[in-house]
């Protein structure tokens, strides 16, 4: 199975009935179809442009904007076929719908013609005859509290990370990675189930004590001799102040990871690596880190990626394409004070499957007092130009357009700016030209030493790098904030309502929502989360990410990071039971968004991995020589290939 099919309206992976043209190769899928019928077509629509304006480094740091060389990206991208998406595509009166191409009907189609209704009537026989000996749900009520209800002050293993009122789910289900019995697994569902993050302590206590310094790590990497050498060595990093992307050697990253860097101004210079390595080659080129990641990871029944039992995403034939779930590192700089501006952060988003992220290395930097007095210098600015342009003289008016969905400051744009467009599938934060560099004001040579006085690299402090011996092994690293489902609504109000409150790239206001959690383009700040309750009445669960912890994050959450020291974390994706109609859900949610959206595509195709995960169980709990026969020839494999070769959208992790 060498690609994949996708509705050519709104992009959602095809994964049985569907509507295919009878002159051209166009696909839709059937929620498209009822839609069209229905004379509402939501899926596809229109770009979005978002439009920064680089006013140069000065600006950024609260200065007036430069406008003579002003520089302006447009992140757009130009639709494939907008005629698919018009919304006075109608169906006829008989029912059937008229492509696009207007030269054929789109007719029903099946991949599995049989095989998804057979599998349907044999789990309804297989689950009455088990239903006496199936497992019992977990229990009611866990161990964290006691007999009346309350919180067991006395049990260890749960750490507060919210104080809502009336509420029972403060409290995080937080066990110690060694202490874990076979029993404890259905504690871990207790909460799962209920959509709570869950967070195990000292996870690396499990392994075999492999060192995650940066700089083993970097010599491991040097030793794999093939065609990306280079590219493993230099690679690209974000400067999260303007969310500019540049080229850097890894050492040099690794230098600046534990001694600091600072820009001209005296500010911090806070850089993440880009998917160093890339997800797709972690552990070819880091071969014993990622068996001694996936060695330390907690309740393997979920999280083991080749053969996890409750781990649906295994069960995809070999063969066929895989999504991308990692191991993947997260590698950046921290600070531990809350800056304002180019924080280490991961702004607010919401994965589409679960996840758990293992924090495996930090370093704390130590600044001197000449450095913080400089930093709060320019916060004092930075505050000053925000009351200026956000709050106060300059303030931006703002309007809704016409359908609701996105909100535009207006802002004036300097006549002579000139503008560049990035593809769909560029990143939003990586702001480049086209020669994939950012331009020459807002740039820094990231391979050369950061921009300090004489007086300034003198003082620069010794690094403090925290591993797992001593005292310093449980020392914070992320500071963590995960969202409730039930509160999504009320949250994504208070970022609609308070959106020109916020910067994004260049450090510009921002300009536009599309949608408030899946644009990525907010972070909150303890000031925006303190009005979020006195506002909505909400809170996230907040926690600080310890050395060694293993964080539970179930799909649908929606979660910030900010680093407080510099890190290494090592995440994988998963898909449990529990939460593939949160899949799913967030999976309709996503093809309703604008054509070129960052979210936009579905890589996870979750409704195929449950057919091929419900094929799997019924040969466990069926061994017969049927479907044991799937699993020898990949019957369903046979029947994908049967679907011819024409198709162009084909899609490659």
């Amino acid at each position: 199975m060498d690609e994949r099919i996708f509705c050519d309206n709104c992009r959602t992976s095809i994964f049985d009935f569907h509507r295919s043209c009878s002159n051209c190769s166009s696909d839709l899928c059937l929620t498209c179809c009822r839609e069209i019928c229905n004379g509402n077509l939501q899926g596809g629509g229109q770009d979005v442009a978002m439009d920064y304006i680089n006013h140069g480094l000065d600006y950024v740091h609260g200065g007036e904007p430069k406008i003579a060389d002003a520089h302006i990206v447009s992140i757009e991208d130009g639709c494939e076929d907008p005629g698919m998406a018009k919304s006075g595509w109608k169906a006829n009166e008989n029912g059937s719908i008229l492509c696009s191409c207007g030269n054929g009907l789109l007719e029903l189609k099946c991949l599995y013609p049989t095989l998804v209704s057979e599998l349907v009537k044999k789990a309804e026989e297989i689950a009455k005859r088990c239903k006496h000996v199936m497992t019992n749900a977990p229990v009611k009520q866990c161990a964290c509290f006691d007999p009346n209800g309350h919180v067991d002050m006395s049990n260890g293993c749960f750490l507060k990370a919210a104080s809502r009122e009336d509420s029972a789910d403060n409290y995080l289900y937080c066990p110690r990675a060694k202490n874990i019995k076979e029993e404890d697994l259905k504690h871990f569902q207790y909460h799962w189930m209920r959509a709570e993050p869950v967070i195990v302590s000292n996870a690396l206590e499990t392994g075999t004590g492999l060192s995650w310094e940066p700089m083993v790590m970097w010599r491991a990497v040097r030793q794999i001799k093939n065609e990306n050498y280079d590219t493993l060595l230099d690679v690209k990093a974000i400067d999260c102040l303007d969310l500019c992307e540049g080229d850097i050697n890894v050492h040099e990253f690794f230098q600046g990871y534990l001694n600091g860097r600072f820009d001209r101004h005296g500010w911090p210079q806070i850089l993440k690596l880009k998917d160093w390595p890339p997800s797709t080659m972690f552990h070819s080129h880091l071969p014993r880190h990622n068996a001694e990641f996936l060695r330390c990871l907690p309740f393997k029944e979920y999280t083991n990626p080749n053969n996890g039992p409750l781990n649906i995403a295994v069960r995809l034939p070999e063969k066929s394409l895989k999504p991308d779930m990692g191991p993947k590192t997260y590698i950046a700089y921290g600070f531990g004070q809350e800056l304002g501006r180019g924080d280490s952060v991961t702004k607010l988003h919401c994965d589409m499957s679960d996840a758990v992220n293992v924090l495996t290395h930090i370093a704390k930097v130590i600044h001197t007092h000449h450095q913080l007095v400089a930093i709060e210098n320019l916060k004092k600015r930075h505050i000053e130009q925000d009351q200026r342009e956000l709050f106060g003289g300059n303030q931006v008016v703002h309007e809704a357009d016409e359908d609701g969905k996105c909100v535009n400051p207006q802002s004036r744009l300097p006549k002579n700016g000139q503008k560049s467009k990035l593809k769909s599938s560029e990143d939003v934060k990586s702001v480049q030209h086209k020669d994939t560099k950012c331009d020459k004001e807002s740039e820094v040579d990231l391979n050369e030493e950061s921009q300090l006085t004489e007086r300034d690299n003198e003082n620069v402090g010794p690094s403090n790098c925290t591993t797992g011996d001593g005292s310093d092994a449980l020392e914070g690293g992320a500071l963590w904030d995960i969202f409730r489902r039930e509160d999504v609504p009320k949250l994504q109000e208070y970022l609609g309502k308070h959106f020109h409150e916020f910067r994004h790239i260049y450090c510009c206001p921002l300009p536009k929502v599309v949608h408030p959690i899946h644009d990525q383009t907010f972070f909150l700040t303890e000031e925006h989360k303190r009005r979020l309750k006195e506002e909505y009445g909400i809170e996230p669960w907040s926690f600080v990410q310890k050395l060694g912890d293993a964080v539970f994050i179930p799909a649908g959450c929606p979660h910030q990071v900010r680093n407080l020291k510099s890190c290494i974390k090592v995440a994988l994706d998963f898909v449990s039971p529990e939460n593939v109609g949160e899949c799913i859900r967030l999976t309709d949610e996503f093809r309703i968004l604008p054509p070129n959206h960052r979210a936009k595509e579905d890589k996870l195709e979750v409704r195929k991995m449950c057919f091929h995960a419900a094929y799997w169980a019924m040969g466990v709990l069926d061994p017969t020589e049927k479907w044991a026969e799937y699993f020898g020839s990949q019957t369903a494999e046979k029947v994908e290939n049967k679907k011819p070769k024409k198709r162009r959208r084909s899609n490659k992790l």
